[in-house]
This record gives C-alpha cells, sequence and structure tokens, in this order.
C-alpha cells in the first residue's frame, strides 16, 4: 500500500468492510447457487426477533472450531457492551458456522465475518450497528469489529496479529481477546492477502453475492470456522 504507516491500517480495514453490491464485468462473482437454509437457520434471517436480542454475561468464552484446530476468545461485555451483545447474539444462533478467514494477513489482522449464505449476508449488511467508544487498545490478540465508517459495524470482524494503535484513534473498539489456540492464527493460509483490488483475494461484492460456493471455487485454500459456540 502506497499509505504511510499510520493511515494504511486504517484505510485497509474499511476497504475490506465497504459493501458495493453493483454488477461485475463478466460476473466474476459467478458461483454455483448455495443450498437452502434449513429451517434451524432460518432465524438468520429475522435479526429483529428475540433470538438476536438475548443479553450476553459480563464475560464469556466463546470456542471457534477452526479447519486448523481451535481458538478460545474470552468476550468482555465492559470493553465493548454493544459489539459484544452482537457478537454473542450472532454466535448463540449460528452465524459465523462456516465463515471463512477471507482476509489473513500476517503483522496485521485475520478477518473473517461472512455467513458464507447470501440471503443470510444481505439480511446483515443492513443491520448496522452503532459505535462503542474505543476502551481497549488493538493489541495483539484482541477480536475488534470492521467497519467502512463510523457507525457500519455488521458482523465483520478481525484479530489483531500485532499492536495496532493507529486503529484504536479510527474508532475501532476491541471487544475480547484469543486466550487459547494462537498457534492457529499462526496457521492460517495467507496466499490470497488483502481482498481485491488491493490484493489477491475474494472481492467483497462477490463474498455478498455468491457466499460460500463462490469462495470455494475461486479461493479454495482459505481457512474457516467449521463452528463457534458459546462455552457453558
Amino acid at each position: 500500500m502506497s499509505a504511510g504507516p499510520t493511515t494504511g491500517p486504517v484505510r485497509a480495514i474499511a476497504a475490506a468492510a465497504l459493501l458495493a453490491l453493483s454488477a461485475c464485468s463478466n460476473d466474476p462473482c459467478r458461483a454455483p447457487a448455495p443450498p437452502p437454509l434449513t429451517a434451524a437457520d432460518s432465524v438468520l434471517l429475522q435479526p429483529e426477533s428475540a433470538a438476536f436480542r438475548q443479553r450476553p454475561p459480563d464475560t464469556f468464552h466463546v470456542v471457534l472450531a477452526t479447519s486448523k484446530g481451535p481458538l478460545t476468545l474470552e468476550i468482555i461485555r465492559a470493553w465493548a457492551p454493544l459489539g459484544a451483545y452482537r457478537f454473542y447474539n450472532l454466535v448463540r444462533n449460528g452465524f459465523y458456522d462456516g465463515s471463512r478467514f477471507y482476509r489473513v494477513v500476517p503483522g496485521f489482522v485475520a478477518q473473517f465475518g461472512t455467513s458464507g449464505r447470501p440471503d443470510v449476508d444481505l439480511t446483515w449488511v443492513q443491520q448496522q450497528l452503532p459505535d462503542d467508544p474505543v476502551r481497549m487498545s488493538n493489541a495483539q490478540g484482541t477480536i475488534t469489529f470492521a467497519m467502512a465508517r463510523p457507525g457500519t459495524r455488521t458482523t465483520q470482524v478481525f484479530i489483531n496479529y500485532q499492536d495496532n494503535p493507529s486503529l484504536d484513534s479510527a474508532g475501532f473498539a476491541p471487544f475480547g481477546r484469543v486466550i487459547r489456540g494462537q498457534e492457529v492464527l499462526r496457521h492460517l493460509n495467507s496466499d490470497y492477502g488483502e481482498p481485491q483490488p488491493g490484493g489477491k483475494g475474494p472481492r467483497w461484492k462477490c463474498m455478498i453475492r455468491g457466499g460460500n460456493a463462490y469462495l470455494e471455487r475461486r479461493y479454495p485454500k482459505l481457512d474457516y470456522i467449521r463452528s463457534a459456540r458459546i462455552l457453558r
């Protein structure tokens, strides 16, 4: 990237979160039709339902069973209450099951947050979350919601590979941290790097339109979350 060390990461995070659903020339987003949602997953099309209004504990743990092994997160509601609330309800309803680590940049972040099901993702890109004040720094191992600009958080999150203090002043508010499985992060596939157009990775609008069918076809080496579960 041509931007300097302070603005570069901020612009990169914003670019990865920005939604642009205009048609692609020659339709590079083309992918097989996704399977229909199961009855159990149909709640994901109802973001206003009571299923997404459950109050999280002050602190809770989430296990991401990834294609490279388990990763345990500690979510601390006091750090970013709105972010913790959103993440808790997305996890408990299975939103992240099958989600790809579509942006893995060693020395910066590992990002995920599409469900891989176009009808679900098209629903949730409209569910923008107000910002939390930044109470904790984007230190190594913290997890934070991505956004394109203030007030645009939805479902995208990233884990910091290193201390990224420049993200603090841009309004990125961590809501938890990795407490086990740091070695899993180091082994996530990073062949594709940044998303297009800045890198070789997936096009954001194609991920929304084509879901995991698009990603499996064009980016088969991406690691993914088999399941995300709250520890009881």
